[in-house]
């Protein structure tokens, strides 16, 4: 008997997607390089900014 291969339609969708890896990324294309400010940034309060360092709900309370 002669066997054919078969693949349905949606593993043929997957194997097309995901079939292969992604091509790599070089580490240039992934550093990006930015200007210091001179001074470390100031030192200004910046209430916007200031959930990056840290959150205390006591302050976001006003208590």
């Amino acid at each position: 008997m002669d066997e054919k291969l078969s693949i349905d339609p949606a593993a043929a969708a997957r194997h097309a997607r995901f079939g292969k890896l992604p091509e790599r990324i070089r580490f240039e294309d992934m550093a990006e390089e930015a200007e210091a400010t001179p001074g470390g940034g100031g030192n200004a309060y910046n209430p916007e900014g200031s959930w990056k360092h840290y959150s205390c709900l006591a302050l976001d309370l006003g208590l």
